[in-house]
C-alpha cells in the first residue's frame, strides 16, 4: 500500500496494521508530500515482487470483488494486461453525464492513437504482468497514468483484454476530485505519450 500523504487519519491507520493480514504479507510505503495518482504507482511497482500488478485506488469506487475477474486473463496466459471498464455491463452508480461525454471523447482519441477498441481508458481498475511497465517508464503524476498506460501498453503491443467492473463512484460532496481540467490534462497526455513518446 501507498499513502500520498493523506490527511484524513488513513496514514495512523496504516502505520497500525501488522505485517500480516490473513496470512499475506503487509507492506506499506508513504510519501512525505502529496504527489499524485502516478507517482504513487510508481512507489509500488518499484517495491513490488509479485508476478502481476492490479491498482486499486482507495476511496473504492472500484470493488475488490472484481479482482478475479481483472486477474483471470492473466492467470490463463490470454493477455498481458487487463483493464476494467465501466460501459460494459457491471453494475454502476448512475452519476454525471458530462463525465460520461469526456471519458467517451477521451478514450475516442486515446483508441485513435494507440489503435486499441477499449471503451473506458479512464477507469483506474488494471492489471498487468509486473515487468511490463517499469516505474521509471512512469511520467505522469495525476490521471494522465490512464492514458499513459494504456499508450505505453499499447506501444509494446501487448495483449489487452477489457473485463467489466462494477463502479461505485463519488459525488463532489463525496470527496470525487476529477474536473474538466483533467479532462484536458488527459488529452494532453495521450498526445504526448502516443505522439512524442
Amino acid at each position: 500500500m501507498v499513502d500520498d500523504c493523506s490527511t484524513d487519519g488513513t496514514r495512523e491507520i496504516l502505520r497500525g496494521l501488522p505485517g500480516e493480514l490473513h496470512g499475506q504479507a503487509v507492506r506499506v510505503f508513504f510519501h512525505e508530500h502529496n504527489a499524485g495518482k502516478g507517482a504513487a504507482v510508481r512507489t509500488a511497482l518499484a517495491k513490488a515482487s509479485g508476478d502481476v500488478a492490479l491498482i486499486q485506488d482507495a476511496d473504492l469506487e472500484y470493488d475488490p470483488a472484481d479482482y478475479p475477474a481483472l486477474l483471470g486473463p492473466i492467470m490463463d496466459d490470454r493477455a498481458d494486461a487487463v483493464f476494467g471498464t465501466r460501459f460494459l455491463g457491471g453494475p454502476h452508480r448512475v452519476l454525471y453525464y458530462r463525465h460520461y461525454v469526456g471519458n467517451r471523447i477521451v478514450t475516442a482519441v486515446s483508441n485513435l492513437l494507440t489503435n486499441l477498441n477499449l471503451s473506458d481508458v479512464e477507469a483506474g481498475y488494471k492489471a498487468f504482468r509486473t515487468g511490463l511497465i517499469k516505474p521509471e517508464e512512469i511520467k505522469s503524476d495525476r490521471f494522465g497514468l490512464e492514458p499513459e498506460l494504456a499508450a505505453r501498453l499499447a506501444r509494446k503491443r501487448c495483449r489487452i483484454f477489457e473485463v467489466p467492473i462494477s463502479y461505485n463512484g463519488r459525488t463532489y460532496a463525496e470527496g470525487k476530485k476529477i474536473t474538466w481540467k483533467d479532462g484536458l490534462a488527459a488529452l494532453w497526455w495521450i498526445i504526448r505519450y502516443n505522439l512524442f513518446g
